[in-house]
């Protein structure tokens, strides 16, 4: 067991299958090992290199085996599948873990703290609530629309739609009025939630450095900046402003082949929650350069050759280059002389 060099760790939920090479490349070992016998197994080797595929429980592992001396690096899957010789299963893919890490083009993922992990749960619960606000509203808009009680879009809709329950509730039926009722009462409480998440996000925000220089961006707010530097590893991982949104996804999708060049929309890759906040933050700094007439060259340039939303995503794809810059630098946002 002395002279195990790689391991490729496949996780699970109980039964972990682990494949350890030496330096030659020959097969030490192939096993299954239960969940509490992980830690005990990897004490007994030497500092070696674990390959591990970045799924959940992942960044968990990977701390753990990295308190313990080895050397941890994480893959996405997509890496990693094609290294698969034939059939799925725990035993193949732990082998080829163990290939895809030794390989030098392979692209890793960072380990993230507990700390940062900790803030992105908060993002993510967030998220996760607003999206079910969303589908509340929706239901009671709706419902109410059953009454020919209609309301705008928006907040200012949503406020419309609740006092008109209260207005109204003597003429509908009192089962209709039991359902509503509820749903506004869920509604109220997802909201009071949302806003005890992003007092915390904000919290967070103010007390980190990296997040608060990204916030002196145009289009970046405390929910974005926070988000990206708990999200985004080591900016000294990227070559460049442009490798660092094309993780993001937001640079465009070659299909080429026989000496012709073919690009697509946006590739979409990497995390979507950020790249969605991105272009969401771009949206908002299109909208008021068109209503106050504000905005560099560049911007007004990208407006009148664009369509809106292809503008939005060409206006996130820059945001991420400098946001990576002040990242790399460490440095606050200064625009440039007009």
């Amino acid at each position: 067991m002395q002279e195990v060099a790689v391991v490729g760790l496949d996780l699970a939920k109980n039964v972990f299958q682990v494949h350890g090479i030496d330096a030659a490349g020959v097969v030490v070992v192939r096993k299954q090992l239960r969940r509490s016998q992980v830690l005990p197994f990897f004490e007994g080797l030497s500092p070696c290199l674990v390959g591990i595929e970045a799924c959940a429980s992942a960044h968990h592992w990977g701390r753990q085996l990295m308190a313990i001396g080895h050397e941890v690096r994480l893959m996405p899957p997509a890496y990693v599948k094609p290294y698969v010789k034939r059939g799925k299963t725990d035993a193949a893919d732990a082998e080829a873990i163990a290939e895809a890490v030794t390989r030098p083009t392979m692209r890793f993922v960072a380990v993230k703290t507990e700390a940062q992990q900790a803030v992105l749960m908060l993002h993510k619960t967030r998220d996760l609530l607003v999206r079910q606000r969303t589908m509340l509203i929706n239901a009671l808009r709706g419902h109410l629309s059953e009454f020919g009680i209609v309301s705008a879009q928006g907040s200012a809709g949503v406020q419309a739609a609740l006092r008109s329950l209260i207005l109204e509730q003597e003429r509908l039926p009192e089962l209709a009025q039991a359902a509503l009722r509820g749903l506004a009462g869920q509604l109220e409480a997802l909201r009071a939630e949302i806003e005890g998440l992003e007092h915390r996000i904000l919290a967070w925000h103010r007390q980190d450095a990296t997040s608060r220089r990204l916030a002196t961006i145009p289009g970046i707010g405390p929910i974005t900046a926070s988000a990206m530097a708990a999200s985004a590893p080591d900016p000294a991982l990227f070559r460049s402003g442009r490798q660092f949104a094309a993780w993001l996804g937001l640079t465009p999708r070659a299909h080429s082949s026989g000496g012709k060049e073919r690009q697509a929309g946006i590739s979409k890759m990497g995390d979507g929650y950020l790249r969605r906040l991105l272009v969401v933050g771009a949206t908002a700094v299109l909208r008021m350069a068109r209503q106050r007439g504000t905005g560099g060259a560049w911007i007004r340039g990208l407006l009148d050759r664009k369509k809106p939303k292809a503008a939005a995503v060409a206006l996130a794809n820059k945001t991420a280059r400098i946001a990576w810059v002040l990242m790399a630098r460490q440095e606050v946002y200064t625009p440039a002389a007009a």
